[in-house]
């Protein structure tokens, strides 16, 4: 029996002085343990919904219900108990002059005994692999080790949910592969809810769910398979397939045969490889 942890019921929201919703009837639910990519061009009501999800914004009309919560001023400390958020530019959120200090400092404000604090800095380092960068300066790691070590300081609260707003977009190829498999590992291993705000649908292809965004309503939403059948029209919404789904539209012209979908360049390859050594 599945279980909601997230529920959006016809939401309305708009900015001071705007005339026109930011978003405009929004619902839907997330299920514990998925992981929903959201996605847009700019100015699609992506990024408002993400801050909506963790009370910074309250909205208009409807409802927003987090971990059985009703969003509202009475209850919008206990809500961020159970949303972590990891933005765009992880140097925003350090503020320790270590690795290890900066991911104390959330449990420092929340109260936490020394021994409890220094355990839970100790497992959230290590389940992101940077347990060797304990005394290291933040500003010294590449831009994957600074996300990791953001999503460490959010994991060392121990949050139901984690919102990734536009978290991996200004990494390099590398470092974003890196931090994707981070978050598919840790979604594994401590059943979190994980929902990624995003333009990049090749990020979008590694979640269980996409529901697309525009103009501050839903477009459409699906599975990834589902969603990357509509090719024309995400060109329409400024947005681009993956890589391996234009690969395989383009190898199927030249006589190979792909039935699957292959969301990433990996199914692809070894795809690519089967099909070669049954020949």
């Amino acid at each position: 029996m599945s279980k909601d942890i997230i529920s959006i019921d016809h939401v309305f929201f708009r900015y001071d002085n705007q005339s026109s919703y930011a978003l405009e009837d929004i619902s839907f639910h997330v299920e514990k343990g998925e992981w929903l990519a959201i996605v847009g061009h700019n100015g699609s009501g992506k990024s408002t919904l993400a801050k909506m999800l963790n009370g910074l914004h309250f909205p208009e009309k409807g409802t927003v219900r987090v971990c059985g919560l009703l969003l509202s001023e009475d209850s919008i400390w206990d809500i961020r108990k159970q949303v972590g958020m990891v933005f765009q530019h992880p140097d925003n959120q350090f503020v320790g002059t270590t690795v290890q200090d900066d991911v104390a400092f959330g449990l420092e404000n929340s109260g936490f005994p020394h021994d409890e604090m220094v355990k839970r800095v100790h497992d959230a380092l290590k389940s992101v692999k940077m347990s060797e960068f304990l005394d290291q300066e933040p500003h010294h790691l590449s831009g994957g080790q600074k996300q990791r070590v953001a999503m460490a300081g959010i994991l060392a609260l121990q949050p139901e949910v984690i919102i990734l707003d536009e978290a991996t977009s200004m990494l390099d190829p590398l470092g974003r592969d890196d931090v994707l498999k981070t978050v598919r590992a840790l979604k594994a291993q401590k059943g979190l809810t994980v929902i990624s705000i995003t333009h990049d649908l090749e990020e979008a292809a590694k979640a269980d769910r996409i529901i697309i965004m525009n103009k501050g309503k839903i477009y459409k939403e699906g599975s990834p398979e589902k969603v990357f059948l509509m090719e024309e029209e995400l060109i329409k919404l400024g947005l681009d397939i993956p890589f391996s789904v234009k690969m395989k539209k383009e190898l199927i012209k030249q006589g190979f045969e792909l039935p699957n979908s292959y969301l990433t360049d990996e199914e692809l390859v070894n795809a690519l490889w089967t099909s070669h050594l049954n020949e």
